[in-house]
């Protein structure tokens, strides 16, 4: 049996929230840029060694701030984007969370210090969890049908 359904008009809160996130991915990737010239790491070294650079931890903690948004980034879309079929404005909310979240993870483990990546990074994974729940129901939902 075909399901069809129709888009409610507040989906497009979660197109948004998918916009401010490629904004905040470039963002962190102009931050890694900045990084690499002030700590002389240039491409295609994707991290520094200690034993060639003095500031190599606090250039790979900048980079791994990054690099694990990247990492979270196809998880996070496809949560927000299934979840919010059903529950657009809860998946819309939570996502704005994880974008505040990985500000802020960004933020902690930019310092030099990986564990101040969690302070409220870590509101990140919440938002994560809460949006894998959204799409869980929604298949569940969908199967009822």
């Amino acid at each position: 049996m075909a399901v069809t359904m129709e888009i409610p008009k507040e989906y497009g809160y979660v197109v948004l929230v998918l916009v401010l996130y490629a904004f905040l991915n470039f963002w962190m990737a102009f931050q890694v840029g900045k990084a690499r010239r002030k700590y002389k790491v240039f491409y295609p070294t994707m991290y520094a060694t200690e034993s060639e650079n003095k500031d190599a931890k606090i250039f790979n903690c900048v980079q791994r701030g990054h690099q694990n948004s990247l990492e979270m980034m196809p998880a996070f879309f496809v949560m927000l984007l299934v979840g919010g079929l059903q529950w657009p404005t809860i998946a819309a909310g939570l996502g704005g969370l994880y974008n505040v979240g990985r500000f802020f993870y960004f933020k902690g483990y930019s310092t030099g210090s990986p564990d101040n990546r969690l302070k409220l990074g870590g509101l990140s994974f919440l938002a994560l969890f809460g949006l894998i729940f959204c799409t869980a129901s929604f298949g569940v939902n969908l199967l009822l049908r």
